[in-house]
């Protein structure tokens, strides 16, 4: 870790910020060009770091997720910025149209943004928010997680080697480190991570009117009706439920199944997961729950599942134990119609469980994902356009994908979004570039001047033009 004060640091960064000015397009291309320069040069030690934190995760995964997002982000990004940085006009009351007034939005750099990062996607989750910043004309300071201590090691390493401290640097530390990080006078925040930790996060920002960005997952749920091919449902489900064991903000957490179509998904399902995995405990393609904190959480969940007797589907292809903490790994667990009060129903899973429910009537299933707190995806699958439109218009998500799961957050022209419970603000594309920008107000006056009309004093002729006007 650095020895330099973060507070310092900061200094540095607003300071090189203050003196430089409005940075040039080619400044802005030029910064997140080498964001994808360090991505694809450190590619093989990136994956070796997160291999090593979690104990196992694959390759092909780390290098798609981690790796292949940054590198088609910068490239999108890199063809807009001068097209995002140019003015837009804005329309002016005819008054002052009359008289030559025009009106304009200028996109002003903030300046310094954060931004502390989650450790179930390091490289990803720290840059893209970066390359938003950075196409904004904003300088970095990233403070990675501590629960993936390599990782975190070899991206302030890698950003030193190719960014001057002024312009972007790492700040590596445990849970105080990040407390005093929430603390500092950043123009921008960005935080992803749990609900509970963002309540302190947004307090420690607000002792510094420090706006925030924050992308906080939930309870993410798949909505199945009864035009849906349920060997599509499941192939498309699970195969996103592979994704890092299930440890992603996006993942689906609970679907909900026609009556009658529980069987059938429950052996599609097994179908999938077979072709993905012949065993479990030691298939470097398995991904590891990331410590053994969060595989106790989540073998608790089983636990209580069990004391309540509900039906439980495992998938455990080699009918392996996974008894051992130290392996933290657990096999793909599928309760069926959970009691609402079971500790699965009652937090985000985070890990390789989908719950699973049926019903009878799409106003049901509506009141019941309203009365939850606000997720950060909804899914839905069939070929009902009522169904769709009712769900879109009437339960409330950060974003939704239609006949497949995540595929929203993986377009660079829509934002990644949360709402209420899963987050506020966005990024991705346009609305990153938008959302660490002032998007400044400008007025040039023309030769005469609007003020003269509502100064006194208020003769009768003033008051005429005053009356007309309201």
């Amino acid at each position: 870790m650095s020895t330099t004060p973060m507070r310092t640091l900061l200094d540095i960064q607003r300071q090189a910020f203050l003196v430089d000015g409005f940075p040039s397009a080619k400044i802005r291309i030029d910064r997140i060009d080498r964001v994808k320069d360090i991505h694809v040069r450190y590619k093989q030690q990136i994956v070796e770091a997160l291999e090593a934190d979690f104990g196992a995760r694959p390759p092909g995964q780390t290098l798609a997720t981690d790796v292949a997002t940054i590198v088609m982000e910068v490239n999108e990004t890199r063809r807009k910025i001068r097209q995002w940085m140019k003015p837009e006009r804005r329309k002016t009351p005819l008054m002052m149209r009359m008289i030559g007034g025009r009106a304009e939005l200028q996109f002003q750099p903030l300046g310094v943004v954060g931004n502390i990062s989650p450790w179930n996607f390091p490289f990803q989750l720290a840059f893209a928010p970066a390359i938003g910043a950075f196409a904004a004309g904003n300088r970095v300071m990233l403070k990675p997680s501590e629960l993936t201590p390599l990782t975190s090691a070899l991206m302030e390493e890698i950003v030193a080697s190719a960014f001057d401290p002024a312009e972007m640097v790492v700040v590596n530390g445990g849970v105080d480190v990040a407390q005093e990080f929430s603390q500092l006078p950043f123009d921008h925040l960005v935080f992803t991570g749990g609900p509970e930790v963002a309540k302190h996060v947004m307090r420690a920002a607000a002792d510094n009117l420090v706006p925030v960005t924050l992308e906080l997952g939930g309870k993410c749920p798949v909505v199945v009706g009864k035009s849906a091919d349920i060997k599509t449902v499941a192939d498309r489900v699970m195969g996103t439920k592979t994704v890092n064991s299930g440890q992603l903000c996006l993942t689906p957490d609970y679907i909900f199944l026609p009556e009658g179509k529980v069987e059938t998904f429950i052996e599609e399902a097994h179908s999938v997961l077979s072709r993905c995995y012949e065993s479990l405990l030691d298939n470097p393609d398995y991904t590891s729950v990331i410590n053994e904190r969060h595989w106790q959480r989540l073998k608790g969940y089983i636990d209580d599942l069990e004391a309540r007797k509900v039906r439980i589907e495992v998938f455990n292809p080699a009918s392996e134990s996974f008894d051992d903490p130290g392996k933290h790994k657990l096999p793909f667990v599928m309760p069926v119609e959970p009691d609402e009060d079971s500790l699965i129903m009652q937090d985000e899973i985070f890990g390789p469980m989908l719950s699973i429910k049926t019903y009878q009537s799409l106003d049901k299933v509506i009141e019941f994902i309203n009365n939850k707190p606000r997720p950060l995806a909804l899914y839905y699958f069939g070929k009902d356009k009522r169904e769709i439109e009712a769900l879109c218009q009437r339960t409330t998500s950060g974003g939704v994908t239609i006949n497949d799961c995540v595929q929203h957050a993986a377009c660079s022209d829509l934002p990644l979004a949360g709402v209420g419970n899963s987050g506020m603000g966005a990024y991705h594309g346009h609305h990153g570039f938008l959302q660490f920008s002032h998007s400044k107000a400008v007025y040039r006056q023309g030769l005469f001047s609007m003020s003269s009309l509502i100064r006194p004093p208020y003769g009768e002729r003033k008051m005429k033009m005053i009356d007309y006007m309201t």
